[in-house]
Order: C-alpha cells, then sequence, then structure tokens
C-alpha cells in the first residue's frame, strides 16, 4: 500500500455497526466512577466569545482581568522553542524557587496540573470505601468529586447559617471537627472558601487542627491566598512545621494568572508527596507551565499590582451591587456570592442576554444566588448596566 493510500485510509471515517447502538460503557464503570457526575465548568466560553465578540464580561470563572506578569509571558515564549522535548518530571527549579520562597524543603512539594488533580490524588492516595472524608456543605466543589472518586465515604457537613455575621454560608469547624470518625482519613477546607468567598481567621484553624487526630490529613486549598486583606488570616503554612498531617493546596490560576496553563502545587511533609508520586501523572506539568510559574514567582510588583487592583474593583463592586439592593457575601478572593433575592436562574438569564457572563450557583445548592467574578473596570460597569 502506498503512503497516500496508507493515509487516506487512516482519514477515512469510522465505519458504525449499528448492531452495537444499544452499547453503554456507563454500565461497566467500576462503582466510584458510576456514582461521578462530571464537573460543570459553565457555560462554552469559546463559543460566547463567537456571539458576542468583544462585547462580552467574563465574570463567571475567577480569572485574572490583568493577566500573567510580563515576565511569565517572556519565559512562555522562550520555553515555546523545548516542547519538542519532555519537562522536566520532577520540576525542580520551579520547586527549588517554591521552597526559596516559602521556606520549606524541596521534599516538601508536589506540582500538579492545577490543584484540582492534587485534590484529586490525596482522595485517590488515601481514602477508599473503607474511608470517610469530612467536608463543608458549600465547600469547593473537588472535595466530593475525589471523595467519590476515591469511593469513600462522604460527609458533608451543614454550613454556618446564612445570618453568621461573618462567615454566612461558611466552614463551621466545630461541627466539621465533631463530624471527624474513627475511619475518617482526609478533612477538606478551603480558606478562603470556593464559592462564598468567606473564611476563616488563624486562631480558628489553630484550633481546629489541634483537635483533629494525627492520622487524618487535614487539606487546607488556598488557591485564593494571595488576595487575602483580612487581618488575622495568614496561611496555614505557619503550621506546616508542627502538624505533619496538614497539607496545603495552592495555585498559579488565580492572582498569577495562569489559568490557561493548569499548574498547582501543595506543601505537605516529605512522606505525603511520596505517596503522590507513586500515583501521580509523568510529566504532569509542562515546559511552558513550569517555566511561567517560575518567572511569576519573581515579579512580586506584578503581584502587588494585582492585589491592589482585586482589592479596589471588588470594593467597587460590591458598592455597586448594593446599591442596586442586592446582597454580596462579604469576600476575601477575586469573586463574590451574590443573593439577588429570587429566582437566580432569572437573574442569570437577563444577565447572559446581556453579554454579561455570571456563574449560577444552582448546583451548589444555592438557588437564589449568583458568583460574579471580579473584572476590569469596563466589565464591572457593563455588569451595573446589566442589572435587573
Amino acid at each position: 500500500m502506498s503512503g497516500a493510500t496508507n493515509r487516506a485510509a487512516q482519514d477515512a471515517p469510522i465505519a458504525t455497526d449499528t448492531s452495537w447502538k444499544s452499547f453503554d460503557a456507563g454500565a461497566l464503570a467500576n462503582n466510584a466512577t458510576a456514582a461521578l457526575r462530571a464537573y460543570d465548568p459553565g457555560h462554552d466560553l469559546p463559543a460566547l466569545r463567537k456571539r458576542f465578540g468583544a462585547e462580552i464580561a467574563e465574570l463567571g470563572s475567577n480569572e485574572n482581568p490583568l493577566g500573567p506578569s510580563p515576565r511569565a509571558v517572556e519565559a512562555m515564549r522562550g520555553a515555546l522553542a523545548e516542547t519538542f522535548r519532555y519537562p522536566d518530571p520532577r520540576g525542580l527549579s520551579l520547586k527549588t524557587a517554591l521552597s526559596a520562597r516559602l521556606g520549606v524543603g524541596t521534599d516538601r512539594i508536589a506540582l500538579g496540573n492545577g490543584s484540582h488533580e492534587l485534590l484529586m490524588l490525596l482522595a485517590q492516595c488515601f481514602a477508599d470505601s473503607t474511608h470517610s472524608v469530612v467536608f463543608s456543605q458549600y465547600g469547593f466543589a473537588v472535595f466530593p468529586i475525589a471523595t467519590a472518586a476515591a469511593g469513600a465515604i462522604a460527609l458533608r457537613v451543614p454550613a454556618l447559617p446564612r445570618s453568621h455575621p461573618s462567615a454566612p454560608y461558611g466552614h463551621d469547624l466545630d461541627a466539621i471537627a465533631a463530624a471527624v470518625r474513627a475511619d475518617t482519613r482526609i478533612v477538606y477546607l478551603a480558606n478562603p472558601n470556593n464559592p462564598t468567598g468567606t473564611w476563616f481567621d488563624d486562631a480558628a484553624l489553630d484550633d481546629f487542627v489541634a483537635r483533629v487526630p494525627r492520622d487524618v490529613l487535614i487539606v487546607v486549598d488556598e488557591a485564593y491566598s494571595e488576595y487575602v486583606d483580612a487581618s488575622g488570616l495568614t496561611s496555614a503554612l505557619r503550621l506546616a512545621g508542627r502538624y505533619p498531617n496538614l497539607v496545603v493546596t495552592r495555585t498559579f490560576s488565580k492572582a498569577y494568572g495562569l489559568a490557561g496553563l493548569r499548574i498547582g502545587y501543595f506543601i505537605a511533609h516529605p512522606s505525603v508527596v511520596e505517596v503522590i508520586e507513586r500515583l501521580r501523572e509523568s510529566f504532569n506539568v509542562n515546559n511552558v507551565a513550569l517555566a511561567a510559574a517560575e518567572a511569576a514567582l519573581s515579579d512580586a510588583e506584578h503581584l502587588a499590582e494585582v492585589r491592589a487592583f482585586n482589592g479596589a474593583e471588588r470594593a467597587w463592586l460590591v458598592d455597586a451591587l448594593k446599591s442596586r439592593g442586592y446582597a454580596p457575601l462579604p469576600s476575601q478572593t477575586n469573586f463574590v456570592l451574590v443573593d439577588v433575592g429570587g429566582d437566580a436562574a432569572q437573574f442569570e438569564k437577563r444577565l447572559f442576554e446581556r453579554g454579561v457572563i455570571v456563574r449560577p450557583m444552582q448546583g451548589y445548592g444555592f438557588r437564589d444566588a449568583v458568583r460574579i467574578s471580579v473584572g476590569n473596570r469596563t466589565e464591572n460597569q457593563r455588569l451595573a448596566d446589566a442589572l435587573p
């Protein structure tokens, strides 16, 4: 067969045997996977960009509208020439930079294809059908997904009430601590939390960690830590040297503006990292992401600009929403959860028709709220002008 004929055969449409129409691979899935629902990323944004063009305000994905550091962009361009080679499987250069920044050894750092991958791996490596995993009612959506994927027992703890003065719908740490059982292997926390934007302070975390047994991993997701400006809240990393069961996950997707490259990391006891390495996919972080993340870490000025920008625009957005009678929750992130006082689906639909994309929250159990990312002033103004 000639080369041209061979290529034509390869490009031909795959013939379909109609006798297989009733085939359903879902019936073959293992018990853990059969119980899962796919992660909901929200609207089909590529299609919406084609529909609305420049007249779109993308305020549904908690992205950084300032984008990445110019140093990161330059590093990306340089790394493109090396994409024919496999990336460093250990990511040692980035780990070394993180080690210097965070004051921990490189043996305490694991890198992932976003922190999402690492949160999943923790459950897959440390929990199974004989173990329970504890998380808050309105915690990050990946927590229950990771639990289900591991076939573990999910213990979902009711959140604080809407009327709570400082953390409406936030983590009830007392109730979470009380929910820990003899078979519990992991407790997932998010601080600040997505999708509520709420947080708990250092003193509350210190008390909580001291109450949890040492054979239970406490995983604190700090995806939004760079945006924090509240007094009394720093990082769970303060406790890393005292509690070997503490794991802190972070990401370059938010304040560092590298969401499209998918790169995150966690800091944990070296033995936790060693277990994760057994299951982590080889070369799970690509060349471009490794280079960009390392360069982003070196640009303190850009990160400071992002923090100041987000604080100012978040305050402007909150004031605009309140002036129209809406009730945004307190937030230490780059988004606000907004009680719209009625049918959130209709509220979201009205904005959608005007090219303003926010995140509906029905999947989290909020029928009267939407999550709105902090955009640039043009996007935020477009939202304000479109409010019903």
